[in-house]
């Protein structure tokens, strides 16, 4: 079977944070990446540093900063649901499932990428992560492609174990770097105090760009 990564996430620079090492790892070993993106985050509090957006231009500058990163990346196929930013636990459970079964599909992954749910911390996270789940859940345990989970809660490893993926992404770690930069609006205030912790080799911001993790979901059927 032809490998294809399917990363399903919420908010644009999701994927930059979490999952860029793995996608240009992929891509520089010539795997198509399918990122279906479901908000464009217009309803993020970052406004530039210093500011230069408004809750009228965001989600025009967000969208763009998105393609932007993707081209960083080499992202091959970008999907965006045009859903609506923090509200997508208010959305009808089967209907987002709908949304992100319609899109696994066509695509046919190998692997996907989303957020375990009930330890992405934000909302939009969780629900995100649920849908993806209840919509493999349809199918035969032995048709699901293997998924991978980002998981960001404090209490994590006590509940879901060590994490079994573990990811050496320092040789694209430049590429993860770029992908930042592009989402300016959210990230140019941090990435400059960041940069500055990277130049002095400070152990718990080195780590960001030395490995990414995840857990493997675990079906229970």
């Amino acid at each position: 079977m032809n490998e294809h990564v399917l990363v399903m996430l919420p908010h644009p620079d999701d994927e930059s944070f979490g999952v860029a090492g793995l996608i240009a790892q992929s891509r520089k070993r010539g795997i198509p990446v399918t990122y279906a993106c479901g908000t464009l985050g217009e309803m993020g509090r970052n406004m530039g540093s210093p500011t230069y957006a408004n809750r009228e231009t965001l989600p025009e500058l967000r969208k763009q900063e998105l393609i932007n990163a993707c081209k960083e990346m080499d992202i091959t196929d970008l999907r965006m649901l045009g859903l609506r930013d923090k509200t997508l636990e208010f959305e009808d459970d089967e209907y987002l499932a709908d949304v992100m079964e319609t899109i696994i599909d066509e695509v046919k992954p190998t692997l996907i990428v989303t957020f375990y749910p009930g330890h992405g911390v934000h909302p939009d996270h969780d629900a995100t992560g649920e849908a993806v789940i209840r919509a493999l859940y349809r199918k035969k345990k032995e048709d699901r492609p293997v998924t991978y989970c980002m998981a960001i809660t404090k209490n994590r490893e006590e509940v879901l174990g060590h994490a079994d993926i573990v990811i050496d992404i320092t040789d694209v770690a430049d590429i993860k770097l770029n992908a930042l930069r592009a989402h300016r609006t959210q990230t140019e205030g941090m990435l400059r105090e960041l940069e500055q912790k990277l130049k002095n080799k400070e152990p718990v911001v080195q780590k960001w760009f030395d490995e990414e993790i995840f857990w493997t979901y675990q079906w229970n059927d």
